[in-house]
């Protein structure tokens, strides 16, 4: 029998797949700590090699400019976050932790937040519940082995979100996940219409570094905008944020935001939210926040 269109479904059918993940109740707090206006969420995704390797290491082109994101770009970024005593999360996938355990050693231990990022930049729309949750199971305890403590939180890699990848998350325990774009604000996340102890702290293409200055000379990936037009994109998102008193969340890559013509991109921002009495904080603080004071 020949498969049917989706013009052709029945009610249900639409339904339920609107309805299977889908955001609850907005988790805004009443107040920010210590009186700050709104609060400020940067996160890296630590990707390195792990993109080429997914899709099978054949390129080591791209896997040294993966590597250029762990022997320049983390450097610099830990450097600049040092100076302003600002606070971050750090996707890593698992393969990327074995690789460089003393980066997510060093990392922790200044205070930034390490989270899941899968094993090896795997695509979990392609993957059957089972091996996803293997593959999610593994890299948290591959992040515990190098950590000494158990991530509570985690981006899907290229946030692709799979119809199991939520369950999958309940299942784990986890306190927050951050792939998804249903909201501005953190929010509850439902399953099948029931709430899921799980929190979404919400990302967008627009506060996304690799969308501006991706590049892969076999694509027509090309970087099309000048870093200070993609300062302004961010910049009217955090000024946006400050007037509404809620979160900017902004994700970067480190082998795409640290070269010496984009890194002042991050300083700026970073300059910028202190200026507008932002508080800066890992996405699990800003999760057990909002979760207590919503």
């Amino acid at each position: 029998m020949q498969e049917q269109q989706p013009w052709q479904w029945p009610n249900h059918i639409w339904q339920e797949k609107v309805n299977h993940v889908r955001a609850g109740r907005t988790l805004k707090p009443t107040h920010w700590p210590d009186g700050a206006d709104f609060a400020v969420a940067l996160s890296f995704d630590s990707d390195h090699e792990s993109n080429e390797l997914r899709d099978g290491g054949n390129s080591f082109g791209r896997m040294s400019w993966g590597q250029f994101g762990t022997r320049v770009g983390i450097p610099r970024i830990e450097a600049l976050l040092s100076r302003y005593q600002v606070p971050a999360s750090f996707y890593v996938p698992a393969v990327c932790a074995l690789l460089y355990p003393e980066e997510q050693i060093r990392l922790s231990a200044q205070g930034h937040e390490i989270g899941l990022h899968g094993w090896i930049h795997e695509l979990n729309s392609v993957l059957s519940y089972e091996d996803e949750r293997m593959l999610m199971l593994k890299s948290a305890d591959t992040l515990e082995k190098v950590l000494g403590h158990r991530p509570v939180g985690m981006r899907t890699p290229s946030w692709d979100f799979s119809p199991h990848t939520l369950r999958i998350a309940r299942e784990m325990g986890l306190l927050y996940d951050s792939s998804l774009m249903a909201d501005e604000h953190c929010y509850e996340l439902l399953l099948d219409g029931e709430p899921t102890n799980v929190v979404e702290l919400p990302v967008e293409w627009i506060r996304d570094d690799a969308v501006y200055f991706m590049m892969n000379r076999f694509q027509a990936h090309r970087p099309y905008t000048p870093p200070e037009s993609v300062f302004d994109i961010f910049r009217r998102e955090l000024e946006y944020a400050h007037q509404d008193g809620g979160l900017f969340q902004l994700t970067m890559h480190p082998h795409i935001i640290s070269p010496r013509s984009r890194v002042w991109i991050l300083e700026e921002i970073i300059r910028l939210g202190k200026s507008h009495n932002a508080w800066f904080a890992t996405h699990a603080d800003i999760v057990r926040w909002v979760k207590e004071h919503s």
